[in-house]
């Protein structure tokens, strides 16, 4: 499976302080909007979301048909496509695109240690 595009997104307390943090890891701002209390940072090919007030807990997340710099991919796995993979392979999954559409939509699965993973298709 081709899921595109692989970035963390944080749950943040503080925005503000979250982005000076990563700042100074060398991230730079690359997406996003502070005064919507979200952005997407990046250092070389590593990609962290800062979400402040949006989800409790860390999400990893995947963009099926984005590079690491949100270009679109000529090939890629769309989601629908990836979700009836796992759902073949008996996975559970938290939520699901709906398998009658096209184009940008999303699915949630959790690993067994209780991650959320997001696989989110923009285009």
């Amino acid at each position: 499976m081709k899921l595109g595009a692989f970035s963390v997104s944080l749950s943040v307390k503080d925005i503000k302080i979250s982005k000076l943090f990563y700042e100074n890891l060398g991230f730079t701002v690359f997406a996003g909007d502070l005064e919507k209390n979200y952005l997407i940072m990046k250092n070389g090919n590593a990609l962290i979301g800062l979400f402040q007030g949006m989800f409790e807990n860390n999400i990893l997340t995947f963009n099926p048909g984005w590079d690491e710099n949100a270009n679109e991919l000529e090939e890629f796995d769309d989601v629908r496509k990836i979700q009836k993979t796992l759902k073949n392979k008996g996975l559970k999954l938290d939520s699901e695109a709906k398998e009658d559409t096209s184009g940008p939509a999303s699915m949630m699965i959790t690993d067994p240690d209780g991650n959320a993973i997001l696989i989110d298709q923009h285009v």
